[in-house]
Order: C-alpha cells, then sequence, then structure tokens
C-alpha cells in the first residue's frame, strides 16, 4: 500500500476522496464538487494526517480507493507548479539551476518539487503558475487519480536526499520584511496580493476551535481589499474555500461565513493612504520595496 510506505518515511498521510471514471468526485456533491479528488475524507482534515500504520491501515481497508495525501511541512515542502507559465517562471527565479529532488507530475500535467521544510505555511500565486505548500499544507502523491483520469507519477524518486530550497525560492516565500509604521502602502495590488496568499495559508492552518473564526477575520480583512477593487471577489471565494477545506471546514460553514466577512469587508474598503502599524502586518507579507 503507497500509503504505508509514504508513512514508514515520517511522512504523514490522509485520506483524499478521489474521483470516479467520469471524474465524479467520491464526496456527497458528486459531479457538483468544486474540488473533486482533492479534499480529505477526515472529517478535520490534514490536521489528522498519521504516520501511526494501524491507523491508516483501517482507513484504507475502509476507503481501498482513496487518493493518498501527504502533510506537507514535517519531512518536506513542496512547489507547487500548475502550469508552463508556473514552470518557467520558476526557472527563470532559480536561473534554471533547479536543485534534482523528488518530483511529481500531477494528473493535469503539472509538477509537485520537493524541498526540506522552512517552516513557512502555505503561499498562494508566489508566481503565476506557482504556489507553495508548506507548514499545515498537503498535497496529492502517486499513484492517486486525477479528475480527468490521469494518475500522478514519478518524475524522479525520492530516492536521495531532499534539497533545500534554493535562496532566491525561500527568499519568495519569506516575502518582504515590515517596513516602518509610518510607510504608506506604496504599491497597494502587491499588498493586496501578499495578503490574500498570507490569510490563505492563516485559515489552512488554524487549529479546531479557531477555524470559523479564523475564516471570519480572513474574509474581513480580504473583502476591505475587493471592496477597493484591488482583489477579486470570485479569487478570494475560491482561496479561502481551498484553504478552510484544508482546514477541515465544512462547505455549508464556510459559505456562510464567507458571505458574512466579505459583506463587512466590502462595506469597509481598504484605503490605501492608511499608514501601517503593529496591527495590521500580516507575517511578513507586506508592501514589497519599491
Amino acid at each position: 500500500m503507497a500509503a504505508l510506505a509514504y508513512a514508514r518515511h515520517g511522512i504523514p498521510v490522509l485520506p483524499v476522496h478521489e474521483p470516479d471514471q467520469g471524474g465524479a468526485c467520491s464526496c456527497d456533491r458528486g459531479a457538483r464538487c468544486a474540488h473533486p479528488g482533492k479534499h480529505p475524507r477526515l472529517r478535520h482534515g490534514v490536521t489528522e494526517a498519521s504516520t501511526d500504520e494501524e491507523v491508516i491501515t483501517v482507513w484504507w481497508l475502509h476507503w481501498p480507493r482513496a487518493n493518498v495525501g501527504l502533510r506537507t511541512g514535517v519531512v518536506m515542502d513542496v512547489a507547487d507548479v500548475d502550469s508552463e507559465e508556473g514552470w518557467h517562471g520558476l526557472r527563470h527565479l532559480l536561473r534554471d539551476d533547479i536543485p534534482p529532488g523528488p518530483e511529481v507530475r500531477t494528473g493535469r500535467g503539472g509538477r509537485h518539487l520537493w524541498f526540506r521544510p522552512t517552516g513557512f505555511g502555505n503561499r498562494v500565486r508566489l508566481l503565476p503558475g506557482l504556489d507553495w505548500r508548506g507548514a499545515g499544507g498537503y498535497v496529492l502523491a502517486p499513484p492517486s487519480r486525477h479528475a480527468s483520469g490521469v494518475d500522478y507519477s514519478w518524475i524522479r524518486r525520492p530516492t536521495s536526499a531532499i534539497p533545500a530550497g534554493p535562496p532566491p525560492l525561500v527568499e519568495l516565500i519569506k516575502g518582504p520584511g515590515l517596513p516602518p509604521a509610518s510607510r504608506r502602502v506604496l504599491h497597494p495590488d502587491r499588498y493586496a496580493e501578499a495578503a490574500l496568499a498570507a490569510e490563505s495559508g492563516r485559515v489552512a492552518t488554524a487549529r479546531t476551535g479557531s477555524r470559523n473564526d479564523t475564516l471570519n477575520r480572513a474574509a474581513f480583512a480580504l473583502g476591505r481589499f475587493v471592496g477597493a477593487g484591488l482583489l477579486d471577489a470570485h479569487s478570494v471565494r475560491r482561496e479561502l474555500t481551498t484553504a478552510a477545506r484544508s482546514a477541515g471546514l465544512g462547505f455549508a460553514e464556510i459559505r456562510g461565513t464567507l458571505r458574512s466577512g466579505l459583506t463587512a469587508g466590502i462595506r469597509q474598503p481598504f484605503d490605501s493612504r492608511e499608514h501601517l502599524d503593529g496591527r495590521e502586518h500580516l507575517d511578513g507579507w507586506d508592501t514589497p520595496a519599491a
């Protein structure tokens, strides 16, 4: 069983819903699911990922066709390249000097590149077509199946040491430092994108008991950018829904919380003339240097 093999290497595993032959998800929403074959079967999502062989065996006896999810941030972080644009952007960033570590071909033709854990959480759209799955995140692993019917497969198996993240990539993940309190937001559009990445990561890693409140706060904060025309409401809903599902929240709860938080935030649009203070920074994802 592939799940047990990953667990024996110290990677926490979780069962993920799988698509049927027509691409419909095994969850209750079936063909109406927005993320077929990509969200956890476990009630508490990635927080229940385990390396316990007995637990994993019971899961796969119950769901023998489940896709295999691997929790990131423990043994590895993953650069999630989902388009040619993302691949070219990563190669350009690293000047084609990409470390020869484990690499997966995803079901839709993208790539997962494994690196040693950085300690950072998930980051959305580091570059167009490039996301980062870190602490509190997860990725699908071979032999999982994509809704297109194509299996995830190895380009390069993890037969050697997982490489460290190249400094230019780590700096991009880390983001710029907090500017002086008196500095204005010089690039509000870039600040909004950084806020979206930070808030999505915060929601994805929220602990049980604080998940809904974290989602509500994130929706409000990002709703302010939507109200200012700096973010698209559909993109915010999509990213926060993905993050909240990763944290283990249900669709009904997510919809209601997003509706409430976004509506409140949109009514108080972000003003780029505002000054930053210690209460407004977003985990290091503040205004990039001009």
